[in-house]
């Protein structure tokens, strides 16, 4: 094998091997729940996982919508070093029957904001658990996101998911399935089992699913490449042999 067929091969699996791994980076880089379905009446604590999308600036703050006709009625945060947050009370746009009781005011908005200094950098990803209560006896729930960037960079984390059926290019909300099973492929596939009572801290900042099975992947692809070179050089030897 000569030297520039030698390099073409290597650039052809070097260059597969970072497309292999770019898909799934892509495919999971967007504001997702775990878990994403609660049983109602139940309190629920979810794990935001908020990845930063941007090349040059960290994300500084997170604005969580809360819903307004199918309210929950309590509202709290994990405490995340070099993060603050402020769940914000509303008047509801019409009152609301709540275990027996009518409902004016509810949370509206759970807003996360960076330390100054801090946030998520480029290439990070942060999680942040949340605790919903009481679950509301929905179908499912929609839970907007809005996150902001140093740089001034909105992105709205905001598509219900028949938005997204019809436009894959919108940007997917987290979604928290109650009574509607949650869809077995798509943005929101990986369910996990409703988790009531509240997690560790550990729990909170980190989320080894994700990290096991991405890592498991490049593994996979590390060796896969690994042994394309080791035969194209056995390929080469052999032929400067005969």
């Amino acid at each position: 094998m000569s030297h520039r067929t030698l390099t073409r091969t290597l650039a052809g699996v070097g260059a597969g091997v970072a497309l292999a791994i770019a898909i799934p980076l892509a495919a999971s880089a967007h504001v997702t729940i775990s878990p994403n379905q609660a049983a109602a009446g139940s309190d629920a604590y979810v794990t935001f996982r908020v990845p930063n999308e941007s090349a040059s600036a960290s994300t500084t703050s997170l604005d969580i919508q809360l819903p307004t006709d199918t309210p929950f009625t309590d509202v709290g945060y994990q405490p995340v070093a070099g993060w603050t947050g402020n769940v914000t009370t509303g008047t509801l746009p019409a009152p609301v029957e709540v275990g027996g009781n009518t409902i004016t005011e509810a949370p509206t908005h759970l807003v996360l904001t960076a330390n100054p200094g801090t946030g998520i950098a480029p290439g990070q990803f942060q999680t942040f658990v949340v605790s919903l209560g009481a679950v509301p006896d929905v179908g499912s729930i929609v839970l907007p996101v809005t996150q902001t960037y140093s740089d001034g960079t909105v992105a709205e984390w905001s598509a219900t998911p028949a938005e997204v059926a019809a436009d894959d290019t919108k940007e997917p909300a987290p979604v928290l399935y109650v009574n509607d099973a949650p869809p077995a492929a798509g943005h929101d596939a990986a369910a996990a089992p409703t988790v009531t009572a509240e997690p560790t801290a550990s729990a909170a900042s980190s989320d080894p699913g994700a990290g096991v099975a991405l890592g498991l992947s490049i593994t996979a692809l590390v060796v896969a490449a690994a042994g394309a070179l080791l035969a194209a050089l056995a390929l080469g030897r052999r032929r400067k042999t005969t």
